[in-house]
């Protein structure tokens, strides 16, 4: 079983009214027909195109041959027009896609540039606490002087 996409969850995406109708569609257009379901419907449409064509083409007479007289033509009339639209789509349908992955990029750095920030405060917080101890260490315990170290 796969999850599904949460991607429009995520704080550093746009989503819902901020999207345009345009990015909206591209969303749906990619869920759809970027799917398994799409896929099979799409198999199955055209296996019934086939047979009904064929049943109709085969069972015609008297010159009559179904709605088609030939069979298969308008089904790739059909095809090619799908072909040439679909390019356009899928390129529609990718560039929004990478819109997707550059927010998330985007709020990635951002996010790390603020890591980054709370690192060097931390880093510069743990050396002033080494310098204190370091000071404190040597009031409380100072070093030796060199009548102590000829005893």
């Amino acid at each position: 079983m796969t999850l599904p996409s949460l991607w429009h969850r995520h704080p550093g995406v746009r989503s819902g009214d901020q999207l345009t109708v345009g990015e909206r569609a591209a969303d749906k257009v990619r869920n759809g027909m970027g799917s398994w379901p799409f896929v099979i419907t799409f198999l199955g449409t055209m296996a019934v195109w086939a047979v009904v064509n064929s049943v109709f083409y085969l069972g015609g007479s008297h010159g009559k041959h179904g709605f088609d007289p030939y069979p298969y033509i308008l089904l790739n009339l059909m095809l090619s027009m799908v072909a040439g639209l679909q390019g356009a789509i899928l390129l529609i349908a990718a560039k929004r896609a990478d819109q997707i992955s550059s927010e998330l990029a985007v709020h990635t750095y951002k996010n790390t540039e603020g890591i980054q920030d709370l690192l060097k405060q931390n880093t510069d917080l743990t050396k002033a606490v080494e310098n204190l101890t370091t000071e404190i260490y040597n009031r409380v315990c100072p070093p030796p002087t060199v009548s102590e170290i000829s005893l």
